[in-house]
């Protein structure tokens, strides 16, 4: 898949038009058009903007990880501010004592951000349908 077909995949599963997407990298909807049908490469700066606004990554934009990788709709700008803190760590990934490659060690990540994805999905609907923890309490205690 290439990178203008990605973009326009993720443009539609978002519900954005063309239209939405050129207004907010603030250029016409016919250049934007372009970079949809693979005729002009955005610039480096244009396409991190495009990561934001479609709530994926560039690597993803550009055919380097999983769609499973990829920002879920519902994350909030702290999820993705932990979760960017999260893989920013500078620490060497070791197994047995050893480094792993930078192949292996991106798989490790791709796995890494789909469970975290799905562990936050799983606490935010978890908080929606708990109970408070008045709502046990005894009606005098609930003052």
């Amino acid at each position: 898949m290439s990178l203008g077909s990605r973009i326009k995949q993720l443009r539609v599963d978002r519900g954005l038009t063309q239209q939405d997407v050129a207004s907010k990298l603030e250029m016409g909807r016919s250049n934007f058009g372009h970079i949809e049908n693979d005729r002009v490469t955005p610039t480096s700066e244009d396409l991190q903007k495009m990561a934001d606004i479609l709530n994926t990554t560039t690597d993803y934009l550009l055919g380097r990880e999983a769609a499973s990788a990829t920002i879920p709709d519902w994350a909030t700008y702290r999820d993705k501010r932990d979760f960017k803190k999260l893989l920013e760590e500078d620490g060497e990934i070791m197994f047995d004592g050893v480094p792993m490659s930078l192949t292996d060690r991106q798989r490790v990540m791709d796995v890494l951000t789909g469970l975290f994805w799905e562990a936050k999905q799983m606490n935010k609907h978890k908080k929606k349908t708990e109970p408070h923890a008045n709502d046990d309490a005894p009606d005098d205690a609930k003052g």
